[in-house]
């Protein structure tokens, strides 16, 4: 494609120090791979397929298809556009036309993903397969006929655990008749929600077990490292991956992009300021639309989407005011029909250029796109690649640009290329054991079916669901007899009050005061940080500022308006350390992993011009969070640090340096945000008696990121240090050491001095050297003369 082109020979070649783009690589198109029909598929049903355009299905189609017929359950993991859908529609439609009374369930992890599969399986116009979905979004009166009369039911992961598993009684017969489950974009369940998932379908399969069933699983996922021991951690069950992808792919010119300091603006602390990926991603957007190229543009957040949205419109309005309305934002949060008029739009081609979250990541399949921006590296390479996969379905060359943030995980990537580039995807972390995971998931399994002995043993992990249900007996919760664990209640159950998505705080509905509207919701847990009072709240382009918060009620009451700032929230935190799991001494290093209580509130809110400045500091009266998880710590002899440079008087701004970059750094080697951990760092902390590093979970429990942390920690922290002394700023900035949600508003922050604490520590992990690298990287970091 002629953009992707004439970025990569914009004077910089394949890798360059001059200009904003760092990386460009080409990747090479992929011919495909077809396999003959299986005999089982019934010719209308191959028929169908082929009035679709499909002569033949791809080999990994064929080979999953196979397994699931044969009663295999299968993991298809495969990229973007590959066609995973056919894997289990093939297995799925055959059997319906074997077997008239079959059933199936297809979960997805989006309202988005599930809507599309179904608009994709009705148009093969086949006879009697009675689809339908049962979502939130589904009437009363519709769900009671997708009860009666559903065959293939598309749903989610929230509407099974809530309405029905604990309703299982009403939907006896199509749970009888159950042949198969589909496990869509698989992937996406890790961490405490995977956690959640992976007792759900536990909590499924017993109860068809109950009807007399048995579904084969079919799950289909990106690529991800090792799918079949993670499907298997997963259903519980022995799954067998199909990997070799058969798919045709177009060529793709790969980018990766670093926008440039502004010398007009610095950021908090005076430190240099980049030109926000968001806005740089807006101005390509812009630029893509204005040639005519179908784009999307992935952004972190909800507020960038609207963001970035916007300021494209405005630009391309001062060039061509017809395509401003061809530019929408879309995102997680929006009502069911503004979602649905916007995946029209994208169908048919109205809207040719979009900014989303990874709303669309995993939804709408959108055929025909030119180009994919990514602001920001999205937390794992198995998402980038499933972003950048959306572009290339239509033309034979397509551009796919990652813009770094102000950050230190985009520093480290656009600097080091072969980590995201050359590097395999990462493996899915979740923990059913997790005991804050398991006891409500028990006791909901409890109220659907008492729970016995072989349940326990067979069906739950045994040991920790044993020792779970002990607390439940002994808290009252369940009840046990000669026979196995009882629900107490014929009328209450659970799951109402169990929320799966991970942060047990449930949701806040963002309402208009004035109106009564309800604009969208917010996840309990972030409310504090994202709709306390006096906070800028961004819904389809339109502006509000939140007038009171009420998190008992769970509603924020908004009203319109335009204030001229955006805000951001600050919060302190305290780490005690409950129960050592594991030590490891180096010496003068301590390197420990445990259970820890984090106590964290949100205290005050920046108001922030459009450029960044700070205007205004304002209090905030909010209760405090309390968080039993996990972490990762080490501890540092203060003597060590004196001799390696870093008196006491800098010690804490050293520590807390190196926390932030750790921080940000984590997602490269686990599969999480920065949001998903905390950190804290103090110069004397009770526990050690010594200088020390927490980096923690930020889900009850734990989520296994500290765990994987603890184990890859010199991995880890060369990647930090590296990260930091690859910046080309003086003493820090948001691209090394600053963090955007440190509640002690970045200060005090020692950029060198936190090279020199990490060189401490990965000397005596015997992950450094020192040598000439650490003299360039020194000589990249030091901020000149040192203080003492």
């Amino acid at each position: 494609m002629a953009a992707g082109e004439a970025l990569v020979d914009g004077g910089v070649g394949e890798r360059g120090a001059a200009g904003p783009l760092r990386h460009a690589v080409r990747l090479p198109p992929r011919a495909g791979r077809t396999a003959a029909w299986p005999e089982w598929v019934a010719p209308h049903v191959r028929a169908a397929w082929q009035r679709q355009g499909v002569p033949a299905p791809w080999s990994h189609q064929a080979e999953a298809a196979e397994l699931a017929w044969a009663g295999q359950d299968v993991v298809v993991a495969t990229g973007t556009a590959s066609g995973k859908s056919m894997a289990y529609q093939l297995p799925v439609l055959a059997r319906f036309a074997a077997d008239p009374k079959a059933t199936a369930l297809y979960l997805s992890p989006t309202k988005a993903l599930a809507a599309d599969q179904l608009r994709a399986l009705e148009a093969l116009d086949l006879p009697d397969v009675r689809a339908a979905p049962f979502d939130g979004d589904t009437p009363s009166d519709a769900r009671d006929w997708v009860r009666r009369h559903g065959r293939w039911v598309f749903s989610n992961p929230d509407m099974l655990h809530r309405s029905l598993l604990p309703r299982h009684a009403q939907w006896a017969v199509f749970l009888r008749r159950l042949q198969f489950v589909v496990v869509d974009e698989c992937h996406t369940y890790r961490g405490v929600f995977g956690s959640h998932v992976a007792l759900l379908l536990r909590r499924l399969l017993r109860v068809c077990a109950r009807y007399g069933s048995r579904p084969t699983v079919v799950l289909a996922s990106a690529t991800v490292a090792e799918p079949a021991a993670f499907a298997a951690r997963l259903t519980g069950r022995a799954v067998v991956a199909v990997t070799d992808d058969g798919s045709p792919a177009a060529g793709r010119t790969v980018a990766l992009w670093e926008p440039p300091l502004l010398p007009e603006l610095s950021g908090e602390n005076g430190a240099p300021v980049r030109r926000p990926a968001g806005t740089e991603a807006a101005r390509m957007l812009a630029d893509l639309v204005l040639e005519g190229a179908r784009t999307l543009a992935f952004v972190r957040s909800r507020r960038g989407a609207e963001v970035t949205a916007l300021t494209a419109q405005r630009l391309l309005a001062e060039v061509d005011p017809a395509l401003a309305d061809r530019v929408a934002a879309y995102r997680g949060g929006y009502l069911a029909e503004e979602r649905r008029a916007l995946e029209a739009g994208l169908v048919d081609g109205d809207l040719l250029g979009v900014a989303t979250t990874n709303a669309l990541e995993l939804g709408v399949d959108i055929a025909g796109l030119d180009a994919v921006v990514v602001a920001g590296f999205p937390g794992t390479r198995a998402s980038f690649w499933q972003q950048s996969g959306r572009a290339g379905r239509a033309r034979d060359e397509a551009l796919v640009v990652l813009v770094a943030r102000d950050d230190p995980m985009d520093t480290y990537l656009v600097h080091h290329p072969d980590a995201l580039l050359g590097a395999p995807v990462e493996g899915c972390v979740l923990d059913p054991a997790n005991p804050y995971v398991l006891g409500p998931q028990l006791a909901c399994a409890a109220a659907e079916l008492p729970l016995r002995e072989e349940d326990v043993t067979g069906v739950f992990g045994g040991a920790p669901a044993a020792a779970v249900l002990d607390e439940l007996v002994a808290d009252g919760v369940l009840r046990r007899r000669p026979t196995g664990w009882y629900w107490p209640s014929t009328h209450d159950r659970p799951a109402g009050s169990v929320d799966i998505r991970g942060s047990g705080l449930g949701q806040v509905a963002v309402v208009e005061a004035a109106t009564g509207r309800m604009l969208g919701t917010v996840d309990g847990a972030s409310a504090p940080a994202t709709v306390h009072d006096g906070a800028v709240y961004l819904h389809r382009g339109e502006t509000y500022l939140v007038e009171r918060l009420d998190l008992e009620a769970g509603v924020a009451a908004v009203a319109a308006a335009d204030p001229g700032f955006r805000t951001d929230a600050r919060s302190t935190s305290d780490v005690e350390v409950a129960r050592v799991l594991a030590r490891r001494d180096h010496g003068r290093v301590r390197v420990s992993y445990g259970e820890v209580t984090v106590t964290s509130q949100v205290v005050e809110y920046l108001r922030r011009a459009p450029d960044g400045t700070v205007l205004a500091t304002v209090p905030l009266d909010l209760p405090e969070q309390v968080l039993r998880t996990r972490g990762v710590w080490y501890d540092v002899d203060e003597a060590a640090l004196v001799e390696a440079g870093v008196p006491p008087a800098r010690i804490p701004g050293a520590l807390h340096a190196a926390e932030h970059a750790a921080i940000g750094l984590l997602p490269l080697f686990a599969i999480c945000d920065r949001w998903d951990v905390g950190g804290m760092s103090t110069a004397l902390h009770p526990h050690t008696g010594r200088p020390t590093v927490f980096v923690h979970d930020g889900h009850p429990g734990g989520a296994g990121f500290a765990e994987r942390g603890h184990a890859v920690l010199g991995r880890w922290l060369t990647a930090t240090r590296a990260a930091i002394g690859d910046c080309e700023c003086r003493t820090g900035c948001p691209s090394c050491v600053q963090s955007p949600k440190c509640g002690n508003g970045n200060a005090p922050l020692d950029k060198a001095g936190a090279v020199r604490v990490l060189d401490v520590v990965l000397d005596a992990l015997g992950g450094h050297g020192g040598g000439a690298e650490a003299e360039r990287a020194d000589g990249r970091a030091r901020p000149g003369p040192d203080p003492e």
